[in-house]
């Protein structure tokens, strides 16, 4: 049976609604604009729907722009990434591998928020109240911490809870300004009959969150798990839903971590982050290419540096190849921080174009630093740090190289090099090897050389 629909009639012109029909609009005064229209009544505890109040279409030149002031985070390098700061009413998912240092950055940020805006509520399903307090009493005691403010707010309250709707009913109770769900696999609602973590679980929570914070405009931090391959868990929906989605990364053995956004509904996604982890949380580092080249003077056999514009700054590192006899059986191809299908390709227009046989050694490649390069500007890094390691022999020069590579040996343009070029400048290097169409630059301080093709790249390598 069809539910019953209610009627009421708006004016066309103007848009206001009137309970019965009338011949003329009282708020703008026009004659006749008066139509009927038909609303499907709909229960207001219905949790699937966005908003709980009712709607109607709306012309869309006639909506006003909301441009509500971000909420800084209290760290510069998270506030980067997601565009200027946190949006009210933005629903952001984070991600990571376990210890890589999401609840330590969330902690610092909550307890910046809960100092300068007001209350926030930190829902936490995997540890205990104990255990988060340990953790702000490390990173949020003033000196080091990214807060920089003395101690734990007032306004920073914690809630052990797995129930979402115990959690929001806790958000109606205290009012945050800003809410964090570590995690949303640990999340279950009672109108769902599964486990925690289950995919129907994760989008009924998801959902739920999303409901709130564009409801009552209070941004949601969400904190999610990763699988074994690094890919973020659960149903690819939810980051459908969500309006950014941040990723860390970084090697367990290292200090270093680069926070990176996939997904930005208000801000671009080619930011990254910076950030160092210490003994007092989440450090962020400024200067990123020099945390990634630890000793910029050195030239060494099959290592060439290359660099990449992300966001607003060119961040430099370190690529390095080994060639060496494969013992038996077929050549290896091993890369870390480079995808292996591209290196087969350069490996094959070396084989092709250079002249340089590599079918009977193995050969590993590795991004210094845990970076893992997107663009393919990194290609002619990758194709001159093989070709030092099975030569021999390094060039003479200081050189940052950068290009992408195609299967006809030739080289293409890239994005932002005078930027780079002259970043490369500042840092000391005396050489830079492009493609030939981005070599019509003038920087003070660093030679640059352009190349037509691999080979012509080759030769101005070796000096």
């Amino acid at each position: 049976m069809a539910k019953k629909k209610d009627t009421i009639y708006i004016c066309k012109d103007c848009g206001n609604e009137y309970p019965a029909w009338q011949g003329r609009c009282n708020y703008c005064g026009a004659w006749n604009t008066i139509v009927e229209q038909k609303v499907q009544a709909v229960p207001a505890e219905d949790s699937r729907r966005r908003v709980t109040s009712g709607a109607r279409p709306l012309r869309l030149r006639e909506v006003g722009a909301h441009n509500s002031d971000r909420m800084r985070s209290g760290v510069g390098e998270l506030d980067r990434v997601l565009g200027g700061g946190i949006v009210p009413g933005s629903l952001i998912l984070i991600s990571g591998e376990p210890g890589i240092g999401k609840s330590t950055l969330i902690i610092q940020s909550a307890n910046y928020v809960a100092h300068n805006y007001g209350t926030v509520l930190y829902a936490s399903g995997e540890e205990s109240e104990e255990q988060v307090k340990l953790r702000a009493d490390r990173v949020c005691r003033g000196a080091g911490g990214a807060a920089e403010q003395d101690g734990i707010a007032e306004t920073l309250l914690i809630f052990p809870e797995t129930n979402i709707e115990s959690i929001l009913d806790a958000c109606d109770n205290v009012k945050p300004a800003f809410l964090i769900v570590d995690s949303i696999q640990t999340m279950y609602s009672t109108e769902v009959d599964s486990i925690a973590g289950s995919i129907s679980q994760i989008r009924a929570c998801s959902n739920l969150l999303m409901t709130y914070a564009k409801t009552n405009n209070v941004p949601v931090f969400i904190v999610a798990h990763v699988t074994k391959s690094g890919d973020l868990a659960g149903p690819k929906t939810i980051e459908h839903m969500v309006d950014c989605v941040l990723n860390f990364v970084g090697e367990r053995d290292g200090d270093l971590r680069i926070l990176r956004s996939f997904k930005n509904r208000f801000g671009t996604t080619e930011e990254i982050g910076a950030f160092r982890m210490g003994p007092d949380g989440m450090t962020e580092v400024r200067d990123i290419s020099g945390s990634l080249l630890e000793n910029p003077d050195a030239r060494e056999e099959g290592s060439v540096v290359s660099a990449i514009y992300e966001g607003s700054r060119p961040v430099f590192f370190e690529v390095q190849a080994l060639v060496a006899p494969a013992n038996v059986g077929f050549a290896r191809r091993t890369s870390v921080g480079i995808d292996n299908n591209r290196l087969n390709m350069i490996l094959a227009v070396l084989e092709k174009k250079a002249g340089i046989s590599l079918l009977n050694h193995d050969v590993y490649v590795n991004v210094v630093g845990g970076m893992r390069p997107d663009s393919p500007a990194a290609d002619l890094a990758v194709a001159l740090a093989i070709f030092s390691s099975y030569r021999e022999r390094t060039s003479p020069h200081k050189v940052v190289a950068l290009g992408e590579v195609g299967l006809t040996g030739n080289l293409r343009a890239v994005r932002n090099a005078d930027k780079i070029a002259a970043e490369a400048a500042r840092l000391g290097y005396d050489t830079v090897i492009l493609p030939t169409k981005n070599a019509a630059l003038r920087v003070s301080g660093v030679r640059v050389v352009g190349a037509d093709n691999l080979t012509d790249a080759l030769k101005a390598f070796c000096g």
